[in-house]
């Protein structure tokens, strides 16, 4: 099978914006792995996206996926050409969002009878049918998958799609080979590697530090945890906007120094396995793959009780949910976690368990498929 994945940016060229925010999205990480696992399994894949930059490539082998960039103004038409040259025999597409060029290539396929997805991985892509031309087309793909009940429930209501062609599919991680958990003497050896204190309790945050994560809420949060356990370690791991990285650095100077800024990393599995809690205060979501991530790794969590916070740590039973800004409930919880030896390991071998079966991409996958090539 021959899969054509549709995305807005990918491999833009540059790591970070002027702001200081990583480039690489979610759905950009989600579109490298699919197109790794479809590769895997023997089928052929490949990556369509927008030429931001010209310093990249127009086309290239970017971590064994190939990705052809569209040239602006005409990227739809360029799209249509190359399904009908160089990417020719394409079985099925496969949309991350809603790319305006990819509409041309939906049309096409539905001419052609060949079946095309559309996935979207944020509320805020969630589309109205009427509202214009290429809405109305974006509701007309073959399937359509939504990460979770909440944008399954917009998609439906504003996007005017058929229940019957919705399907709820997490993204998945990989719960075998990266995102686990580990013993004490692994865990001591860790910190030791990456110069973290041993004997302290550790507080992880692993996401973008911009504001809709709630960085002002887990400040505030950190300050009355700080009060109560002076010896405990705030670990905030990611790129963001200077501004904000600034606001922390200035904030640590009133909390003893106790949080620990690693700025943006390659191996975040590693974070998750040293902490001794996840911390999550964030706005809004579609379903966080960085939630996900801790869960896997057995680590319990606190989190804001919004649309996919909810869908993961509910049905997990891996930890607490607390209103988005009271930080005062939020700092209750993590003492009560940081002191309670035994719900901590109720909540990280309930939350172990699920994620074995409904987090991991690789049994993911399957459904995955069956759902783009039908």
């Amino acid at each position: 099978m021959k899969v054509g994945i549709f995305i807005k940016n990918y491999a833009v060229g540059e790591k970070f914006d002027k702001s200081g925010v990583p480039n690489k999205s979610g759905a950009e990480f989600h579109a490298e792995n699919h197109a790794k696992l479809f590769l895997e399994h023997g089928d052929s894949a490949y990556i369509m996206t927008k030429k931001n930059n010209w310093l990249t490539k127009k086309r290239e082998i970017v971590n064994g996926v190939d990705v052809v960039r569209l040239h602006a103004p005409f990227r739809w038409l360029e799209s249509i050409a190359r399904l009908f040259t160089t990417h020719r025999h394409t079985d099925c597409l496969y949309i991350l969002g809603t790319p305006k060029f990819s509409v041309w290539a939906i049309l096409l396929f539905r001419y052609i009878h060949r079946p095309s997805t559309l996935v979207l991985t944020s509320s805020s892509e969630i589309f109205m049918k009427n509202s214009s031309w290429r809405n109305k087309i974006f509701s007309e793909c073959t399937n359509y998958i939504a990460i979770s009940k909440e944008i399954a429930q917009g998609l439906e209501k504003k996007g005017g799609v058929s229940k019957d062609k919705i399907h709820i599919l997490p993204q998945g991680v990989d719960t075998v080979n990266r995102f686990f958990p580990i013993n004490d003497a692994q865990k001591k050896e860790l910190r030791v590697k990456y110069n973290l204190p041993e004997g302290k309790k550790i507080l992880l945050f692993c996401a973008r530090i911009v504001p809709n994560k709630g960085i002002k809420v887990m400040l505030k949060t950190w300050n009355i945890v700080h009060q109560a356990q002076p010896d405990a370690i705030l670990l905030v791991v990611g790129g963001g906007m200077y501004s904000l990285i600034n606001e922390i650095k200035e904030y640590n100077k009133l909390v003893d120094n106790t949080i620990i800024l690693t700025g943006e990393v390659d191996k975040t599995d590693d974070y998750y396995k040293m902490a001794d809690l996840y911390f999550f205060p964030s706005e809004f979501e579609g379903l966080p793959t960085t939630l996900m991530e801790a869960i896997s790794s057995g680590l319990p969590c606190i989190a804001s009780k919004i649309g996919g916070n909810i869908d993961l740590v509910q049905p997990s039973e891996s930890g607490l949910l607390i209103d988005k800004y009271d930080f005062q409930e939020f700092a209750k919880a993590i003492l009560t976690l940081f002191n309670n030896n035994k719900l901590r390991e109720k909540f990280s071998k309930c939350g172990r368990s699920y994620a074995i079966e409904h987090f991991d991409c690789h049994k993911i996958f399957y459904d995955l498929r069956n759902i783009i090539k039908s």
